[in-house]
């Protein structure tokens, strides 16, 4: 029997709570936010989060059941193929996850939801590199494109820590990346505490930057949508730079491909 999702279930939003509440406290994970005031509870915001990682754990910081960040209405973008478990769907509902579908980007953030995207994807966990922070950007311009056709501001958002609390192997090759695209998922082998699925306790520093302002253009031209992105690839590489020293990262460096 297929139980029916319900994101507004009370036992469901009552699980979800704890999860955050455990997993903030677990790592730990630490929010930092630039210019906290300029974010209006009534506004819609589109955060661009990096690095995708092994699984992009530090954006439970960015939940609305933390409040830590206080916006009431919040959804995180994620690949569709972690809606096909059963159960395990239920609990990616209950926590603000939607499948990263272009419909369900746009309706969230008309219906007053701040949408959180890992613009990298799938292709991003494939080029993962141990010792060094590889963000799969320069051709992903789909996110700024929404945001710049409704008006809705960008913020960038990096993850510091968050490669480190698995361990991780991965084959490679064309063949594998093929593979990878067709399934919307990298399958790698990743293990932590012992070697379980428990991610090790690693504190992981959520940045979160200054929103990008954009004008409402229901058709911008390709040369718009490559100015902003442009704004955007260097607001983050700044927020990068600025920050990697203070949470214990001076050495790290950062590539865009």
């Amino acid at each position: 029997m297929i139980v029916p999702v319900d994101d507004k279930s009370k036992i469901g939003r009552r699980v979800a709570r704890y999860i955050c509440k455990y997993a903030c406290g677990y790592f730990p994970v630490i929010l930092y936010v630039e210019e906290k005031h300029v974010f209006d509870p009534n506004c819609s915001y589109v955060f661009g989060y990096e690095p995708h990682s092994v699984l992009p754990i530090g954006v439970v910081a960015l939940a609305d059941m933390t409040g830590f960040l206080g916006l009431p209405k919040m959804k995180v973008l994620a690949s569709t193929a972690v809606f096909y478990t059963p159960f395990l769907r239920h609990i990616w509902t209950w926590l603000g996850l939607t499948p990263a579908t272009k419909s369900n980007f746009v309706s969230n953030l008309a219906a007053g939801y701040s949408c959180v995207i890992v613009p990298g994807g799938v292709q991003e966990t494939f080029l993962m590199e141990h010792g060094k922070e590889k963000v799969f950007l320069k051709s992903r311009r789909g996110f700024v494109r929404i945001a710049l056709e409704n008006g809705y501001p960008l913020v960038p958002v990096f993850c510091f820590g968050q490669s480190n609390v698995y361990k991780w192997w991965k084959p490679s090759g064309e063949l594998f990346l093929k593979f990878a695209r067709a399934i919307k998922f990298t399958p790698i082998v990743f293990w932590g505490m012992f070697g379980s699925p428990l991610p090790f306790r690693h504190p992981m520093h959520v940045v979160v930057g200054k929103p990008i302002e954009l004008k409402k253009n229901p058709e911008p031209t390709m040369e718009e949508v490559m100015e902003v992105h442009g704004q955007y690839v260097e607001a983050l590489k700044e927020l990068f730079e600025k920050h990697k020293a203070r949470v214990g990262f001076p050495e790290l460096e950062l590539e865009i491909l």
